[in-house]
This record gives C-alpha cells, structure tokens and sequence, in this order.
C-alpha cells in the first residue's frame, strides 16, 4: 500500500482555466482534481454563516455528481435518490450545490402565481392580486438563486404543507402559514434519511412532486399553493427500505459507496482538514471556477429546450426499457430527460446513443421488480388455464 507521505495532487491553478467547451468539459477537468493550495491555511478563528464544502472540491464520486448536475440542469428528470453507507459525502455533495444553483424568476406571490400560469391555465391560474397586477402590467415575478430547502428528520406534518398561523389565531384571526413545501417552490428539496420519514409526509411530498400544487385545508380556510421543486434524497439501506411506490417516484438513483483508491480517500481528507481549519479561505481558491461552473449550468439550462431527441434514439431506449423487464413509465420519462440535460450538459442539441448508455444505470437501476414478475406469471398461468377449461366444456358442449 502506499505511503501517504508519499501522496500528491499536481496542482491546478484555477487562473489556466479561463474557458471551456461544456460543462460536463469543466467537470471531468477540475472535480476532484483542484490542489489545495500551495500553502497551509491557517485557522479563521471565528464562527461565521456556515459556508458548504465547494461541490467542485468533491473527490471522486462521478456519477453522483453527474446526477445532481443534471437534476439541476433538468427538474423532468424526476430528481436524484443517493443511496449509500453513512459517511460517503451524500450530504455534503447536496449542500456543496448551493455555489453551483442557477437563477429563477421567482414569484413575489404568497401562493407562488407565475406568468407562465396564464398559458397553462388561463387567468384562472392566478390568485386575484396577481390578475390584478396582470391587468395593470405590474410584474409578478424578481430574479433570485435557486435555494436548497432541507426537510428535517423531525418534520410534521403541518410543517411540511403548512398549517394555522399560531400568531394570528393569538390575536382571533385565522390565516395558514406556508409550510416546507409551499417554500421549496422553485428551489430544491432535500429530504435526509428519506427511508426513516412518515408515510403520510412522503405521501405529501410525493403528491405536491407530481401535481406541481397543493391544496391546504384548516377548518373554513383553505390555499392552494405550487410546488414546483427538485427532488433530492438520500438513505443509508442499513437503516430501512423505500416503499416501491416512492422509489419510483425518484428518477435517478445513485448507488454512492466509499472511495477505494488509496489516494483518492488521503486527498478527500487533506481537502476536508484544509475546509474546516478555514473555510473561507479554501471556498475562495474555488470561487473563480465555481462562477464559470454556474454559468455553464445556466447556459445549460437555456439550451436544453433545443436539445432534440429522434424517433430512433428513442426505439433505442425503448427496447432497453423492455429489455429490462420494467414496467414502470417513469423509465423511460426519466431516460429521455437525463439524456437530453446530458446532451445540453456537453453543448450539443442532439441525443445520441452514448447519452443514453451514460445516464441508463442511473435511470433503470433498482425498477425491476421480482414480486411483480412472479405476480404477472402466475395471473398469465392461471388465465391460460381458464383459457384451457373453458375449450373444455366447450368440446363437451359439443
């Protein structure tokens, strides 16, 4: 084995990477290949905001990262399901995203009203303050970065779709107050040991996930609210198993185990080492190629709308799916979509074959499902001897 003495990291001077092709171009260059700097770093000493490790610092890890990028480059993807032992960086990869959120026209609604309503939904799509603002041409919407909202472990329910506002009941007045869901609009959801939350608060998140809105229910008062998030989730499978029904609700799923190569697992701890003695000061040697990192996501972003699948790529991916065995619909949804955030991700308008052969193991794996197999036999069985009966009493009849 080697010596960690011996250990190195060329150094790559964020200054000689002024420009890139793609963003998938920028990744496979500087992920998990930045040095840390030439000179120690010394302690801050003081307690400042908490500032994420830099999701380009990340060592290793290359298709958990690539499923977080496209999630974000792509919310039709589904969202992103890291599945793993405690201790492979799942968190700390989710958090890091904060540098990397693109911006979003964000509604300065209370119920989240958009322009984009109106084409889906007709003036029925807003609340009456936003019509009336459409009707005088005020804007509804400001730019802002996308955010992470966790969900903590300890959520209720009323605090994940919301529920009466306690400080306006003290004063005899009722009004709900917006809760996790309703603030994750636009932004992106984290939900930690999703395994270990309540089924009626995965029920709901599941439910706001599919439908894009809401609705909330307190006695006489009732809200609408959208939530038009990306998910993200992580478990360790030690603690619990997902439900089928959520687990397909997941588009990409990664399977993140501990990093094997010696040296790679010496450098993830000089990084984490160097982090937290100084965060401030590692956060910054990352800072220029973060910026061009978020750029490209934003240029990734306004391209994919272009990005075209063909009819033949697609019977590609379709003879895939029933290769598989899959029954689930979602595959192919959340094939097609990887496929084209990945196509966006390297500059390109077309998908090709080895798009597909990219995002497939994160899109396919863990739907196949046995009970259902075994189900589907034994109902073919049984039909085939009705079948068999009934030609039986048929002859007979004769």
């Amino acid at each position: 084995m080697e010596n960690p003495s011996d250990f190195s990291n060329p150094p790559m001077e964020p200054e000689n990477i002024t420009s890139v092709r793609s963003l998938r171009e920028l990744v496979d260059l500087v992920t998990g290949r930045f040095a840390t700097g030439q000179q120690p770093l010394e302690e801050s000493g003081l307690v400042l905001e908490p500032q994420p490790f830099p999701f380009l610092a990340l060592v290793g890890q290359s298709e958990m990262k690539l499923a977080l990028l496209l999630t974000l480059i792509n919310p039709a993807v589904g969202g992103t399901l890291l599945i793993g032992p405690r201790g492979t960086g799942k968190t700390t990869a989710v958090r890091s995203l904060l540098g990397l959120l693109p911006d979003v026209e964000r509604s300065k609604c209370f119920y989240g009203c958009l322009p984009e309503d109106i084409e889906t939904e007709g003036m029925d799509g807003l609340c009456p303050d936003c019509a009336q603002k459409i009707a005088h041409d005020i804007p509804l919407t400001f730019t802002d970065h996308v955010r992470l909202v966790e969900l903590p472990l300890n959520a209720r329910l009323e605090d994940t779709i919301g529920g009466i506002d306690e400080r306006a009941a003290a004063n005899d007045r009722v009004r709900l107050k917006r809760g996790i869901l309703a603030q994750a609009d636009r932004n992106i959801l984290y939900a930690d040991e999703v395994n270990l939350l309540s089924e009626d608060i995965v029920d709901a998140i599941l439910d706001a996930a599919a439908l894009g809105y809401f609705t909330v229910r307190r006695g006489p008062v009732n809200a609408t609210y959208h939530s038009r998030f990306r998910l993200v989730g992580s478990m360790n499978p030690e603690e619990g198993k997902l439900r089928p029904q959520i687990l397909d609700r997941f588009g990409l799923r990664v399977i993140v185990r501990g990093l094997e190569d010696p040296l790679e697992r010496w450098d993830a701890y000089q990084r984490s080492a160097d982090h937290r003695i100084n965060p401030g000061a590692y956060n910054q040697q990352f800072s220029e190629i973060t910026r061009i990192a978020r750029q490209e996501i934003q240029n990734s972003i306004r391209l994919l709308p272009d990005v075209v699948l063909s009819r033949e790529i697609g019977a590609l991916g379709i003879r895939l799916v029933q290769a598989m065995k899959i029954d689930s619909l979602r595959a192919e949804i959340t094939l097609f979509e990887a496929a084209r955030a990945y196509a966006a991700a390297d500059n390109r308008t077309t998908v090709e074959p080895d798009d597909l052969r990219a995002v497939a193991p994160m899109a396919l794996r863990m739907r196949k499902s046995q009970f259902m197999a075994d189900f589907l036999d034994d109902i073919s069985k049984e039909e085939s001897q009705i079948e068999e009966v009934l030609s039986q009493i048929s002859a007979f009849k004769e």
